[in-house]
């Protein structure tokens, strides 16, 4: 598109724009923002940025603290959910370093700029193309305490089983049978259908959305393919959208990956695949499952490297409530067709060649998306350039369900991290293939496992509810 200012000064003056939004990523990868009246938008925007403080937003530089916000123009879009017209850009940090700026390499957008030119570099492909999938939760009622004299939480959503006993109209569905269901039990189809408008308007293809396992109220937004660094901001858009359009109908949502007891977690698969010359990478007749020996080789650098790349993918506590066995979550390092039990799926559906892939079932949205899909395409790469092979490493392919073999078969298998804290010591034990070609900071690394830990310490340190009822009365 390419927008200069000015053509976004005829923007703020043809559409009476009040205000300009400028949204900066921090390194738990959310938006946090910084807004100028519109008549203060002018070229020398582009040249001077707008200024903040970088340690505020996680990241520890080396430099100065103090950096300049630059906005990506072609971002530019009108936020629908200020009641003042409020024109809304993502952009790029810089380091302060006259008479040019210098990009911040910690900051998000720009390592996923580093990834792709290192792709290229390599003569690899160069395009890649990803499609994430957001499952989450709509609630009637949150709140939470954490403090001295009290611990919990508390939920609700009217069509929760727990309901079942309540004065109302019936309206409830099973635990863990939620998948697909019609009106009237699926009773956020509206919110649901303005969050796929408001993402469409955002320049954003959307594929479909439903209601997912959970019976509590999981759903799921699926868009299309897109370009990996565009679906990195559409990724930031999506779940924008989906927090403030559930405000808007009186719900709550949540992307976290484990929010109800004994119901489905919330994951974001990434379909992924290369184009070379507008040519696929991945596809091959004779290959199995249609998947090329790159495809192979891209699979095995993704599972050679899965427990660090958990740190990232998974960077919660909370995402390793997720992956444990029942509920559709992967537990085991390997790969299948159309196996929902193993880390790496290849969807039998995709039959074009164009479109053929595979998808990494671990992520969840609790990551930050620029260094999820950089370090996925980090771990491919890898992968390819050491032509590691996942069959002939034992990794599958695994044509059964994975949860249905014996203890003696199951003990052969390799399996994802349990805790955050194992998947930050695989962070800090395997992390070369991540600072290839410069793409991830030592320093980012180091500082991202440094609060990440703080964080596992923290809560390990907080009694949980659940602690009571299996040992106050010992």
């Amino acid at each position: 598109m390419n927008r200069t200012a000015k053509d976004i000064m005829r923007i703020i003056q043809e559409q009476d724009v009040q205000m300009v939004d400028f949204k900066i990523v921090d390194i738990n990868g959310q938006f946090r923002h910084v807004t100028i009246p519109a008549k203060n938008f002018n070229e020398d925007t582009m040249v001077n940025g707008i200024g903040f403080d970088a340690s505020n937003y996680g990241y520890a530089v080396v430099e100065k603290s103090d950096m300049v916000y630059v906005p990506d123009l072609d971002t530019a879009m009108i936020d629908p959910f200020c009641s003042i017209k409020t024109l809304s850009m993502i952009g790029n940090a810089m380091i302060i370093d006259y008479p040019n700026n210098r990009p911040l390499k910690q900051y998000p957008r720009n390592i996923v700029q580093a990834a792709m030119d290192y792709l290229r570099e390599t003569g690899i492909a160069d395009e890649m193309k990803i499609l994430p999938e957001f499952e989450f939760y709509l609630f009637d009622q949150v709140g939470w305490t954490v403090q001295h004299d009290q611990v919990g939480y508390s939920i609700d959503a009217s069509q929760a089983h727990w309901n079942s006993g309540s004065q109302g109209l019936g309206l409830v569905v099973p635990a863990q049978k939620h998948y697909h269901v019609a009106k009237p039990l699926d009773r956020t189809y509206e919110a649901r259908s303005e969050m796929c408008l408001e993402i469409e308007k955002a320049g954003i293809p959307v594929k479909y959305h439903h209601p997912e396992v959970g019976g509590a109220g999981q759903f799921e937004i699926e868009p299309l393919l897109g370009d990996m660094t565009t679906m990195a901001d559409g990724s930031m858009m999506i779940k924008y959208i989906i927090h403030n359009v559930a405000e808007k109908y009186g719900l709550s949502a949540t992307l976290m990956p484990k929010p109800v007891y004994g119901e489905a977690g919330s994951g974001m698969h990434v379909h992924m695949l290369l184009l070379k010359n507008g040519e696929p990478v991945f596809s091959d007749d004779e290959g199995y499952s249609h998947l090329s020996k790159e495809a192979h080789w891209f699979m095995g650098g993704l599972l050679r490297h899965i427990a660090s790349l958990c740190a990232i993918t998974n960077p919660s506590t909370n995402s390793f409530k997720r992956l444990v066995p029942g509920f559709e979550a992967p537990v085991t390092v390997g790969y299948a067709t159309s196996n929902r039990s193993a880390v790496i799926r290849i969807p039998a559906y995709a039959k074009s060649p164009k479109l053929r892939r595979f998808e990494l079932r671990n992520p969840d949205a609790t990551c930050n998306p620029y260094f999820c899909y950089a370090a996925i395409l980090m771990a491919g790469i890898d992968g390819i350039r050491n032509k590691i092979d996942p069959h002939a490493n034992g990794w599958g392919p695994y044509d059964v369900n994975l949860y249905d073999l014996s203890p003696e078969e199951k003990a052969k298998l390799r399996h994802l991290p349990t805790s955050l804290e194992q998947a930050l010591d695989a962070l800090e034990q395997d992390h070369d293939y991540l600072t290839a070609g410069g793409v991830f900071p030592e320093e980012l690394l180091r500082n991202f496992i440094s609060r990440k830990r703080a964080e596992c310490r923290e809560l390990s340190q907080i009694p949980h509810p659940a602690e009571f009822e299996k040992y106050y009365n010992l």
